[in-house]
């Protein structure tokens, strides 16, 4: 593992060992921690709008005694001038040791790997791959249900541009008995490239009813209709109240169901599910920290900064 660009890129090894090195990274004292990354630059590149991911980075990156540059906003970089994501790349790479980035465009994060002389990490690109986001998930499922396999679990909502559920669905399959119900309007289906992909090698459903496939569910993975993909605004509008969990939700789930989000959600979730325990987003989200510490630790070792 040189970049992390795509989850493709990882072995079902690979995985568990990202992951036993997060659950090591939890429970490291802040000052063994600290030293990590010391005298290290890692280069900041947010093309795209985010919170958790922008803000876990640079959590884990100060924590692990790192320094942060960059930006959270492409209108100050140069590419308002007109300059390519190449020339930005490989300008960069020249101020740091390592780049994490998130890009609108997909395969940005590929072509970013491809020129740069750095690790690169990809935060997100377009409606395409987010890998460390889905190694939090796993994280997360691992720490919930003491295991990654024999789970059924449906994905929900906006299956289409949903760039968590299309790397989570990939990353599932190199897990054993693992059982995956996709929900969503029919304008919304999991995109048919990602179903080619997974067909041989994990069981999955198709539906756009919750109620019907909800008991048989260890995990409720609910995502937002992403407003911001669609090139219609009209085709939004009629989707965007498609499914709305609460409490009602649950009485026809499983006692030990999880509900998890990657969040931001919009109202596809009450509140008042928050104080359930089924809830899990936010422990899903400050398990970013943890995994994107323990990405930059194995990322070190590998290339040697």
């Amino acid at each position: 593992m040189t970049d992390v660009v795509s989850i493709k890129d990882f072995s079902k090894r690979d995985i568990l060992a990202v992951l036993k090195q997060a659950g090591e990274m939890e429970v490291m004292p802040r000052a063994q921690k600290a030293k990590i990354l010391e005298n290290k630059v890692i280069a900041s590149l947010f093309f795209e709008p985010s919170t958790r991911t922008r803000l876990s980075f640079e959590t884990a990156i100060q924590n692990l005694g790192g320094r942060v540059i960059g930006f959270a906003d492409a209108g100050v970089s140069s590419t308002k001038k007109g300059e390519s994501l190449s020339d930005s790349i490989r300008t960069v790479a020249g101020y740091c040791d390592a780049i994490v980035m998130r890009h609108y465009i997909e395969g940005a994060a590929r072509r970013a790997a491809e020129v740069s002389r750095v690790p690169v990490l990809n935060g997100g690109d377009g409606a395409n791959q987010h890998p460390t986001q889905t190694l939090l998930d796993l994280y997360t499922i691992q720490k919930a249900f003491g295991r990654i396999y024999g789970l059924t679990i449906g994905l929900l909502g906006d299956l289409k541009y949903g760039r968590t559920v299309h790397s989570l669905a990939v990353a599932l399959t190199k897990f054993d008995n693992i059982k995956l119900v996709f929900i969503s309007p029919e304008m919304l289906k999991m995109p048919h490239h990602v179903k080619t992909e997974i067909k041989d090698k994990v069981f999955f459903k198709e539906t756009a009813n919750l109620e019907r496939y909800l008991p048989k569910l260890d995990l409720l993975y609910a995502t937002r209709i992403q407003k911001e993909r669609f090139p219609d605004p009209t085709e939004y509008e009629k989707v965007k109240d498609a499914f709305v969990l609460d409490l009602s939700v649950l009485e026809g789930a499983q006692k030990h169901l999880k509900i998890m989000h990657p969040l931001p959600r919009v109202n596809e979730i009450n509140p008042e599910l928050d104080a359930t325990e089924h809830a899990i987003y936010f422990e899903q989200a400050r398990n970013g920290v943890p995994v994107r510490e323990a990405l930059l630790y194995l990322l070190r070792d590998v290339r040697k900064w």
